[in-house]
């Protein structure tokens, strides 16, 4: 059954309208008519059945035949701060597949090494509402314009905090470290890793070094192994 995304909706709705471009989408690609069935998600934990009443390719309206609220939530919550790479399609790509294993949130942090200092983040969002439509998740991971490394370490959160790193020293494995069922943040560095001074700055606010492995890593490669580990050590 096709699947659309209706951000706006509310559980009390009977009836919800597409937007222009999942109704032209609806209408024009899909071929849909009055009747036909469909389901919706609205990202915020709610997911719908739905039959299409008036099928206009600007302004489908929907009546609303069934929803489940908080579907599939998950046990833990995961947010995941990562320079954005040189090449964005590999930013891409890691937002692509973590949105299909399983994240909440995500924040580009512009690091002492980084190459790119800005990302579109209208097309990144894109690119994860469509990642959600694929794997059916209700929830639309959050995702955060860049900050400075300094300043999104000095950020409140409440939960576990991890800085995965390729320098010496002290480091941990997650399955060592995590506490399962809560709320964890990792840092992932640019192509050249974390600078010593970074390290030393996330280490001074309560982060913990983490390793992901002995292999050296890619920056999007070692993002989404660190979103698999945390979603496996919470199953």
């Amino acid at each position: 059954m096709q699947l659309f995304y209706t951000p706006d909706i509310t559980p009390s709705q009977s009836h919800c309208q597409l937007s222009e471009e999942e109704s032209k989408h609806a209408i024009r690609v899909l071929r849909m008519v009055a009747g036909d069935a469909l389901q919706l998600i609205d990202g915020k934990g709610g997911f719908y059945e739905a039959v299409v009443q008036d099928p206009h390719p600007k302004r489908t309206l929907l009546q609303i035949t069934a929803q489940q609220q908080e579907y599939q939530k998950r046990n833990h919550y995961l947010h995941i701060a990562i320079a954005p790479t040189k090449n964005i399609e590999r930013t891409e790509w890691f937002l692509e597949k973590a949105t299909e294993i399983g994240i909440d949130e995500i924040t580009l942090i512009i690091c002492q090494r980084s190459e790119r200092k800005e990302a579109n983040i209208e097309r990144l969002n894109k690119i994860i509402t469509s990642a959600i439509k694929q794997s059916v998740k209700a929830y639309h991971p959050v995702l955060n314009k860049a900050l400075a490394f300094n300043q999104f370490v000095n950020t409140k959160f409440e939960g576990q905090k991890f800085i995965a790193h390729c320098e010496e020293g002290e480091k941990f494995n997650l399955r060592d470290v995590l506490q399962p069922r809560g709320k964890s943040l990792i840092l992932i560095g640019p192509e050249g890793d974390f600078s010593p001074t970074e390290i030393d700055r996330a280490l001074q606010n309560g982060y913990k070094a983490i390793t992901l492995g002995t292999s050296r890593l890619r920056t999007e490669t070692a993002a989404l192994e660190a979103c698999f580990e945390v979603n496996f050590l919470n199953r």
